[in-house]
């Protein structure tokens, strides 16, 4: 299921979103002229974070940076697509400045959980999957009931509560995740970082009830 858009209005202009998109985006247009001993510095690849003569510098800094690094066009736009849906409205209940505080600590608590489920390997982990993750987490919390047009490939479009997409999304990544945990080999082995995305859901869900709501919103809506 693909979400298209969502029927949740909005108070005001989700400027830090917008912002975080077009990072991304940029990023990923500089990533094209990097070397890859270059991103492999700026990914975060879990084994390194044991090297024996590792600075903290370089253990913490990809933490950060592999947030805004993607794998190729479809990674990039495919997350960038969930970010503009749901992160306005969760961007609006925030607050500007609160937004991207949640938004990088989701990233951050997202990589851990990854980390701790593959501690040594050695594939570089890259994209903003584990903070939007986050970010979904919240506005299932705030906006379970809001419409959301999904799109079932090749010609199905539905209109679903939030709860469903959202939930049927978290359910079916920790399955995933789930079935790499009875997987021996796993130090070698790329995908997709299933174990970021629950860890960054879980921490949305339980970081939006402990940021507080913005002190005002205005009665008109941007649309």
């Amino acid at each position: 299921m693909i979400p298209i858009k969502d029927d949740q209005q909005r108070y005001s202009a989700p400027v830090i979103n917008y912002l975080l998109i077009a990072t991304n985006i940029f990023v990923f247009l500089l990533e094209q002229s990097l070397t890859k001993r270059q991103l492999d510095q700026l990914a975060l690849i879990p084994a390194h974070l044991w090297a024996p003569h590792a600075s903290a510098v370089e253990v913490i800094t990809p933490f950060f940076t592999h947030m805004f690094l993607h794998a190729g066009w479809a990674h990039v736009l495919g997350n960038m697509l969930f970010l503009y849906i749901f992160g306005d409205n969760v961007e609006d209940y925030l607050g500007h400045f609160k937004y991207l505080v949640f938004y990088l600590l989701s990233g951050l608590f997202a990589a851990a959980a990854q980390v701790a489920v593959s501690a040594h390997s050695r594939v570089p982990m890259v994209g903003a999957s584990g903070a939007i993750a986050g970010v979904l987490g919240a506005y299932f919390m705030l906006y379970p009931r809001a419409r959301v047009l999904t799109w079932l490939p090749p010609i199905f479009f539905f209109h679903l509560p939030a709860w469903i997409v959202l939930g049927y999304w978290f359910v079916l990544q920790f399955l995933m995740g789930a079935s790499t945990l009875s997987m021996t080999h796993t130090r070698d082995m790329g995908g997709v970082a299933v174990w970021a995305h629950v860890g960054g859901f879980v921490s949305g869900l339980v970081m939006i009830k402990i940021f507080p709501e913005r002190a005002r919103r205005y009665p008109y809506a941007y649309r």
